[in-house]
């Protein structure tokens, strides 16, 4: 029974442990309480406290430095990705080309019958199916399965879709991108993600399904992504919307992003000091039908 409890207890050490350095309770560069000082608070061994030193050390959070202790990582080095979902298809190319990526499958098969279906694919069709694990800085943060209708898989190879964005491919076969629906969730990392994005197997995962249409309502891409939360996330603008009494929050679709008019008043502030006048911006104003 103990031999089953002590991996739970290195788990729960380290979530807490992680929890804290996440939140930025524990910087960077901070020393972490030594062994003997975790196992007497946590009410551990000090095999128990060394699993869980273990797991930060795996997932990058800490460094261990013999004869001086554990200390917090830097994670700041590794840029997160923010993805907008106000605009998700100019947001699909602007990754792929400020990222890495890895090919690890490319082949035609028939695929699950509720892909054939998104892709309006008739019965026994093929479609073109890839794997792709996406990079930043090195480091791997999705994990991307993709089917397109054969016609289209048949316009590029391999070689080009491990070098450029799978949607500008899509495009350059002659192929108008309209719109997109996407649904996204939570799952836990099975063997082959988990392996691939350098995680433990069961780890959370945010997880995406995206269909992407041509003009006459067609599928022309299904995508089943995979993204580590810690190096991946979902942003989107509100603004509230509606009359008195029904008021709610929309997306804010043609809104300067937060990010965007940061830099901006920031920009007006610099030149208000240096004495420079800063440059107008041109009033849209948009006419009723």
């Amino acid at each position: 029974m103990k031999s089953a409890v002590e991996p739970l207890k290195a788990r729960r050490i380290y979530l807490l442990l992680r929890d804290r350095i996440v939140a930025g309770e524990l910087p960077p560069g901070a020393r972490l309480p030594g062994e003997p000082a975790l196992a007497a608070e946590h009410a551990v061994s000090r095999v128990t406290v060394r699993r869980a030193l273990d797991l930060l050390d795996k997932e990058g959070l800490v460094q261990r430095k013999a004869g001086s202790g554990t200390f917090v990582h830097d994670t700041r080095t590794v840029r997160p990705i923010v993805a907008d979902l106000s605009n998700v298809l100019s947001h699909l190319i602007d990754m792929g080309r400020s990222t890495d990526v890895r090919l690890l499958s490319f082949g035609y098969g028939v695929p699950p019958e509720s892909i054939a279906e998104s892709l309006g694919l008739k019965p026994g069709e093929r479609a073109q199916r890839s794997v792709r694990v996406r990079l930043i800085d090195g480091e791997p943060f999705s994990y991307l399965t993709t089917h397109v209708p054969e016609w289209i898989g048949l316009t590029y190879s391999e070689a080009e879709l491990a070098a450029r964005p799978l949607l500008e491919l899509i495009e350059r076969s002659g192929v108008t991108t309209e719109r997109a629906t996407q649904a996204i969730n939570a799952t836990l990392a099975g063997p082959e993600a988990a392996a691939a994005l350098d995680l433990e197997i069961g780890s959370p995962l945010l997880t995406l399904t995206r269909i992407v249409y041509e003009p006459s309502g067609r599928g022309v891409e299904h995508l089943h992504a995979l993204y580590r939360p810690d190096r991946y996330s979902f942003h989107m603008d509100l603004v509230r919307t509606g009359s008195d009494g029904e008021r709610r929050w929309s997306p804010a679709l043609g809104w300067p992003r937060a990010a965007d008019k940061t830099k901006s008043d920031k920009s007006k502030s610099e030149k208000s000091k240096s004495g420079e006048k800063p440059a107008r911006t041109p009033r849209v104003i948009k006419q009723r039908s």
